[in-house]
């Protein structure tokens, strides 16, 4: 007989590994003056659902994702005229590339949050996603 598998997450062998080995490097930064149709036509062309918002200085502010560019359209506000700040999540969380994948899938969850922005000394390293994780596992 086969032993039984846990269907404890906690069991998963990586969960203290760092999220740096999770994380995308690949990051594309939306500046905050850039409009809800400019960051729209970027997400839409690069496939992304959400990217992290910069100010001029590069310094992380917020991030923006397609559920909440549903909202500002629910909204009916003009994506013309507002300028991505205007409506994106500030204060996003924010991890080092150090912290443990467990750690950092806690956060998430208790948040209730998909995504998460890599950093280090305030330069942002990668993003993760709750994809991400579901990718670990295929």
């Amino acid at each position: 007989r086969e032993a039984a598998r846990s269907s404890d997450p906690g069991d998963c062998a990586m969960k203290n590994e760092p999220i740096s080995t999770l994380m995308q490097v690949r990051t594309e930064t939306l500046s905050a003056d850039d409009t809800v149709e400019a960051a729209e036509t970027l997400l839409t062309q690069l496939g992304l659902s959400w990217a992290p918002v910069i100010d001029d200085g590069g310094v992380l502010i917020g991030v923006v994702s397609k559920t909440d560019l549903v909202r500002f359209h629910l909204d009916k506000r003009d994506p013309v005229a507002t300028p991505i700040w205007r409506m994106c999540t500030y204060r996003p969380i924010t991890v080092s590339p150090e912290t443990p994948i467990a750690s950092v899938a806690r956060s998430m969850v208790d948040s209730h949050v998909h995504h998460v922005v890599v950093s280090d000394r305030g330069a942002i390293r990668g993003v993760v996603s709750a994809l991400d994780f579901v990718r670990t596992f295929l």
